[in-house]
């Protein structure tokens, strides 16, 4: 068992610990020990990670960036042509040795779409050699640059709206993963609990058969009772008994299931949740909740976001045109302090302009198929939030009827054990026959495993509708996490 499982336990009263290699576990306790250690847990726990840095990083893009740039040193020594007034071509000896270096600070601006840079530089040049003139210092102390596109969609602009509603969807996500979890653990934990039922009802069953057939022996002796009826109650014994076996065979399949799941090596003892909260949920209520919280919800509103930037992106990409202007000043020395003394100015503005003449309609087909894609993906999201809709009012209505549900299989199932143990001293005394007897304890097993399953069907539509609506019900509040403390651990 490893040291984080070894610490889960600790944390769990005494009280739920028997004999060494037997861990008794509350529903509540296994929901808790698999949202903390199972693998589908940690899957969750990774996927929101990963959606936290893509965040991080998104977010962090919109900030300022500074670099620092240059070459040290960059070294020539080399012939190379050149072109003389008279046309004609020579070639001479190039030998210097070059340093550079910058620093940038570039900042997106999200409004306009463009970007905006403060940069500030220092070149040297050491030129050897026949001709060579030193030591030549080019400074530029301060430049600022806009680089903005024109009459263009605003790339910026549409991720401020779609990312927050991406880590949002990642968030909502993971909640919902972690209520499937509790789901899932409440499966395995009602599946061995059934099976251990099934078991206790099998065992239970095979004494009452040997004691009967024990009886009925006896009354064979003084005539009391026919041979077919012995012979049936021997039969109900072998039967009993292969029963017996395939319900220890089926709960140690159970146990193995649900071990593996929270990644423990005790075996598991479950206890019955008799006590269940008592509650109706109103639809509207329940609808409300996971429009605003449900990941789902949130899919939609970004698909849709989505296809509509689609489109604007489409629509505006009929032409290109991008500004380009740059203001500063710079200045030239043979060393540094001169280089930085009578600077002039430096002054750039440039803008580029690509119009298309004869494209074959090829961006028009691009602009029609995006408003085919959004219109298709209308129609899916009105269609999914129908469902949506409609799943959750079926399930609302399923759990308020569970309640009903689970008092009238706790009432059978009384009624039934009553009936059975009657039956049961009634045909020790030749009442009733075999056949009645037979009947009253199928009913019985019935019953109470109906009963097991009732409470399972009660707590499984609870925690769906959890995960669905991210509210938690019994407290009357929202379904939250602190993802920077589930990051950093």
């Amino acid at each position: 068992m490893n040291k984080f499982v070894c610490f889960c336990l600790a944390l769990l009263p005494l009280e739920v610990f028997g004999q060494s290699d037997t861990l008794r576990l509350t529903l509540d306790e296994c929901i808790t020990m698999a949202r903390r250690q199972s693998i589908d847990a940690a899957v969750a726990l990774g996927e929101l990670r990963s959606a936290y840095w893509q965040w991080r990083s998104y977010r962090a893009d919109l900030l300022p960036e500074v670099s620092l740039s240059g070459t040290l040193p960059s070294y020539n020594k080399r012939y190379s042509s050149y072109q003389q007034a008279d046309g004609g071509l020579s070639f001479v000896r190039n030998d210097y040795l070059g340093l550079d270096g910058a620093v940038n600070i570039t900042q997106k601006l999200w409004p306009t779409g463009g970007t905006l840079s403060v940069e500030s530089s220092l070149d040297y040049l050491h030129q050897s050699g026949s001709g060579g003139t030193g030591n030549q210092f080019m400074s530029l102390p301060v430049a600022v640059t806009l680089s903005q596109p024109l009459f263009s969609v605003n790339h910026l602009k549409w991720d401020r709206r779609i990312e927050p509603l991406r880590y949002r969807e990642a968030q909502a996500r993971f909640l919902t993963e972690t209520e499937q979890v509790a789901m899932q653990a409440i499966s395995l934990y009602f599946n061995l609990l059934l099976a251990g039922e099934r078991v206790n009802i099998a065992r239970q069953n095979l004494q009452t058969a040997e004691k009967l057939y024990e009886v009925a022996l006896a009354k064979r002796e003084m005539g009391t009772i026919s041979q077919n009826d012995v012979l049936q109650l021997r039969l109900d014994v072998l039967t009993a008994r292969s029963a017996l076996t395939n319900s220890e065979s089926s709960r140690k399949a159970s146990q193995f299931a649900l071990r593996s799941f929270l990644d423990v090596e005790a075996d598991i003892e479950p206890s019955v949740p008799e006590n269940v909260p008592q509650m109706l949920l109103n639809y509207d209520d329940v609808l409300n909740h996971a429009l605003r919280n449900n990941a789902q919800a949130t899919t939609m509103r970004r698909r849709q976001m989505e296809a509509d930037y689609a489109v604007a992106s489409a629509r505006a990409n009929r032409q290109i045109v991008n500004l380009y202007a740059q203001l500063g000043y710079t200045g030239t020395g043979e060393n540094i302090s001169n280089a930085y003394r009578n600077l002039l100015s430096n002054e750039v503005v440039q803008v580029g302009i690509t119009i298309p003449l004869l494209d074959w309609g090829k961006r028009k087909g691009q602009r029609r198929l995006a408003e085919s894609n959004r219109d298709i993906i209308q129609g899916q999201l009105r269609q999914q939030s129908q469902d949506f809709r409609q799943d959750i009012f079926i399930l609302t209505e399923q759990f308020n009827n569970q309640a009903e549900q689970l008092r009238i299989a706790c009432e059978a199932d009384t009624i039934a054990r009553r009936r059975y143990h009657t039956n049961v001293e009634t045909f020790k005394i030749g009442s009733i026959s075999t056949l009645e007897l037979s009947s009253a304890q199928t009913a019985k097993d019935q019953a109470r495993q109906n009963r097991i399953q009732q409470l399972f069907n009660y707590w499984y539509y609870y925690y769906q509708l959890r995960s669905i609506a991210l509210w938690d019900f019994e407290r009357g509040c929202e379904l939250t996490t602190d993802v920077e403390r589930l990051i950093e651990h």
